[in-house]
């Protein structure tokens, strides 16, 4: 493969997914469109085309990228181990909270849960054979926490966050 055309491929790509990136931080994705994508990232709506399908491919392999860079900091930080991880976790969000705003704004079009779930932890107060349930309860619950958390720009520190999250462990006998 020629050289200069995939480094001219990854440049059109970074253009397009930092002007997208820019774009959906004031406006919904129904406001969005593919031509001013290209307007404001100079490219050709060909270029466009080459590299997605449509606006929602767009939106997924975007928020792939952006669930690749968030596993990556929970295996480094082994966050998903214990309750410490949730702290550890906390700390991250409110150090890029543009990101997960984001990241949760495009939520709505692709559902996944960022977050990982501590099975030992849960396996220990609740019965094995509703885990699912529970794990699918939680994680939805834990977004709820993060989402409005961000929304009202962090006002609590990660460790009241995370007692909030504890908390509800702590009350199960």
């Amino acid at each position: 493969m020629n050289k200069d055309n995939n480094k001219k491929r990854k440049e059109s790509i970074e253009k397009i997914e930092k002007t997208f990136l820019q774009l959906i931080q004031k406006k919904n994705i129904e406001e969005i469109s593919v031509t001013t994508i290209c307007k404001l990232a100079h490219i050709n709506r060909s270029t466009f085309y080459s590299n997605y399908i449509d606006m929602y491919d767009l939106v997924d392999k975007v928020k792939e990228k952006m669930e690749v860079e968030f596993a990556q900091f929970q295996l480094s930080k082994n966050s998903h181990q214990n309750t410490e991880g949730y702290l550890n976790m906390f700390n991250y969000i409110k150090e890029n909270q543009i990101f997960f705003k984001t990241y949760f704004k495009l939520e709505s079009i692709s559902m996944k849960y960022p977050t990982q779930y501590n099975i030992e932890l849960a396996e220990k107060y609740y019965d094995n054979k509703y885990i699912d349930y529970h794990i699918e309860f939680f994680r939805a619950g834990l977004n709820a926490i993060i989402k409005k958390w961000l929304n009202n720009g962090c006002k609590e520190t990660p460790e009241e966050i995370n007692n909030i999250i504890t908390s509800e462990y702590k009350n199960k006998n």
